[in-house]
């Protein structure tokens, strides 16, 4: 097989479908299968090395993480001529998905789209709901000659069968449990950042408004003077609302700023409680990441968190962008140290059945099953609700 992948953010962008498709390429070197990937050049003076095809790219104004690749279509094509690829990937609906579709469509080649974003959702948080329909419309065009389409929960799958997008499958997320585990505990993070209250308050991800950080900040401030003097918050990330977010915030938070690797898991095991108000995601990478740590997370009751946070057996699901319900979840937690118990093994114990090896063994299976559907002319509606 021969996989040509075309992206508008990759490793070393850090953002949960960079992160994803970085661990793709990986496995897919190490089962030897032949690929390129066309990909954002973010930096002029970063060397790539092979499969990796880097484009010439700018920020996307809406999502900075994401770019807007500006690629060159003769040397695209000539590159594709050369390599024969048996299936392409449109990881993404931006100008190189666009570069990738037209390929497919004109050779009449196998070619698959993964969907990671409800940018519908965050198009409403930048007062452009107007946009809506014209997004969907836009979908429902980019998706309909696709082979099959990727999400990576089952709420998402609904979602966009909803849409009117068919030929969905199911390609979920797993996480690394050697890297993000509670033996990572460490003393030296209360130390680091001066923290002495007994329990430890996280929040990791982009502080922008689609992950509803006006609801984090009620919470916080909602918080009864009794539980605030137990607790201390540790925010990690960075993003549009860090100043907004940094200004309003009481003397109990502080702001750790983007971590990763080591330092990150160091965090995750040190906390007590994840807090994840965002009502946006199609999966929710970082979740994933505090379960495996052994952390009890409290989110909101909304999109692909809900296939991981199992309410009352590992964490707390709560009425979305309701910053009350989730100051009784955390007051409920911090006053019953055997349920919080309970919850970090049960989350713990959760993330072990994630391997991210099972799930790119099924995404291949599933490239495989793509590839022979369309030499014999046949094409499946794969998932139903």
């Amino acid at each position: 097989m021969r996989l040509a992948l075309f992206t508008d953010t990759f490793v070393p962008q850090m953002n949960g479908v960079a992160l994803t498709l970085g661990r793709l390429t990986d496995y897919l070197n190490r089962r030897g299968i032949e690929h390129l990937v066309f990909s954002p050049k973010s930096t002029a003076d970063m060397v790539y090395s092979d499969p990796i095809r880097p484009v010439t790219s700018i920020p996307f104004f809406l999502y900075p993480e994401c770019r807007l690749a500006l690629p060159n279509l003769a040397a695209i094509r000539t590159e594709l001529d050369r390599f024969g690829p048996d299936l392409l990937h449109l990881a993404t609906p931006f100008n190189l998905g666009l570069c990738g579709l037209h390929y497919a469509r004109k050779h009449r080649i196998s070619h698959v789209a993964s969907y990671h974003t409800h940018f519908d959702r965050y198009l409403a948080y930048y007062h452009m709901k107007a946009a809506i329909p014209l997004y969907w419309s836009y979908m429902k065009w980019f998706h309909h000659s696709c082979d099959a389409t990727f999400a990576p929960s089952r709420d998402t799958l609904d979602i966009l069968q909803e849409q009117g997008i068919d030929r969905l499958l199911l390609w979920t997320r797993g996480v690394d449990c050697a890297l993000y585990s509670p033996d990572k505990k460490s003393v030296d993070v209360r130390e680091r950042y001066g923290i002495t209250a007994p329990y430890l308050l996280l929040y990791v991800g982009r502080i922008a408004p689609e992950k509803d950080i006006d609801t984090l900040s009620a919470i916080m401030k909602l918080l009864p003077d009794s539980v605030k003097a137990q607790v201390h918050w540790l925010i990690v990330g960075d993003g549009p609302q860090l100043h907004e977010l940094r200004e309003s915030a009481p003397s109990n938070v502080t702001f750790a700023g983007y971590k990763s690797g080591e330092e990150l898991a160091q965090i995750y095991a040190s906390a007590d409680l994840f807090v994840f108000p965002s009502s946006t995601e199609t999966f929710g990478n970082v979740v994933q990441e505090a379960m495996a740590s052994g952390l009890p997370v409290i989110a909101a009751n909304s999109g692909g968190v809900r296939e991981m946070v199992s309410s009352g057996e590992n964490g707390m699901l709560c009425a979305p962008r309701q910053p009350q319900s989730f100051v009784q979840e955390i007051i409920s937690l911090v006053e019953d140290s055997d349920r919080m118990a309970k919850f970090r093994f049960k989350a713990r114990e959760f993330a072990l059945g994630r391997s991210w090896h099972a799930i790119f063994d099924q995404l291949l299976h599933d490239y495989e099953m793509i590839i022979d559907f369309r030499r014999i002319g046949k094409k499946s509606g794969f998932y139903s609700a």
